[in-house]
């Protein structure tokens, strides 16, 4: 009997592969380890960065000595339109955002500037430009605001009210503009509260409650522990931006807002005693405070329409991705900086 004949292996996935790409807000958690992912790749990553952070991810990873920074404020239209044709820039992860709530609540005027301006200033050179093929605007689950029926999809309206929320209403809104009105190859998407390593906001959950875990002290929690969000791991965030930018020129990708999510809704309470298990400290109790104020009480995300149309799923469960998350900070506090392998 004849052998069948030895089924030649897959070419290798070039997409990426020198491709210029430039990331607004790269030192940021997401920004950190979407440049890591994109170089691994092989692209050509420009970094718009406003500030230098040492601490950050982007630098103590590989990430930053891989990519080519250029510092600058993301609101100043014609530095983006010309690094847009200096590096030949063929898509654009505009990530860049003030991404704290509490710090809207204390200086909504900044945090509007920041998002809603700098939103339309770098939507507005790519369209100046004519030059990228493919753009990702990153919105959030927040643009959502409250709403009579939950998961939040695609479809329901956009209604933030409180600075933040709206904020990223009006970012989704104009990227939605620009897409429509310019015919721009722009993509949405909406995620829910991403966690993992290099997260050095304080007050957020996950990364403030190991600090207290690993320090031995009661995790705090502003809110009264009762307000349900969904978690999503950044390495899937990464990988789900990545994958949906490869598609954006596509009939039916083009012009629409995503969702990403790992559907598994927790209360702020339920999550930090995850963490503290994670930790192995789950013999602390909780410091709850009920400070919080302006909060959506209820927010999770469906993701059945990336599940359905692009095929993606999170590579990571909860508890691996906890896992993960946990062991980058115990390098980080001491002293051990770096990924997580």
């Amino acid at each position: 009997m004849q052998a069948s004949p030895r089924r030649a292996p897959a070419p290798p996935n070039t997409f990426w592969c020198a491709r210029p790409v430039l990331v607004t807000g790269a030192t940021g958690l997401l920004g950190s380890w979407l440049c890591e992912a994109l170089v691994a790749r092989g692209a050509d990553v420009v970094a718009l960065v406003r500030d230098l952070v040492p601490q950050s991810l982007f630098h103590t990873g590989a990430a930053g000595s891989r990519c080519t920074t250029v510092f600058g404020d993301l609101r100043d239209g014609r530095l983006v339109e010309r690094v847009l044709a200096e590096y030949e820039i063929d898509a654009v992860f505009h990530l860049g955002a003030q991404t704290i709530v509490e710090h809207a609540l204390r200086d909504p005027a900044n945090t509007m500037r920041s998002n809603v301006e700098g939103t339309w200033e770098v939507l507005d050179a790519c369209r100046r430009s004519g030059r990228p093929s493919r753009i990702v605007v990153a919105s959030s689950d927040k643009a959502y605001g409250t709403q009579p029926q939950l998961p939040y999809q695609e479809h329901h309206p956009l209604a933030g009210r409180h600075p933040y929320d709206v904020s990223k209403s009006c970012t989704d809104l104009i990227a939605q503009s620009y897409a429509c009105t310019y015919e721009l190859p722009i993509v949405v998407t909406r995620c829910g509260n991403l966690y993992g390593g290099g997260d050095l906001n304080w007050s957020r959950l996950v990364p403030g409650t190991i600090r207290s875990a690993l320090g031995g002290r009661r995790p705090v929690l502003r809110s009264d522990g009762t307000l349900i969000r969904d978690y999503l791991y950044v390495e899937d965030a990464a990988e789900a931006y990545i994958e949906l930018a490869a598609r954006a020129h596509e009939p039916g990708i083009a012009g629409e807002a995503w969702n990403f999510s790992n559907e598994l809704q927790l209360t702020a309470a339920d999550m930090t005693r995850r963490v503290l298990a994670a930790c192995g400290r789950d013999d602390l109790e909780l410091d709850i405070r009920g400070e919080a104020v302006h909060e959506i009480a209820h927010q999770y995300l469906s993701a059945a329409k990336a599940r359905e149309r692009l095929g993606w799923t999170p590579a990571h469960g909860l508890d691996e991705g906890l896992r993960r998350t946990v062991a980058w900070y115990r390098r980080h506090l001491t002293g051990g900086i770096g990924l997580a392998a």
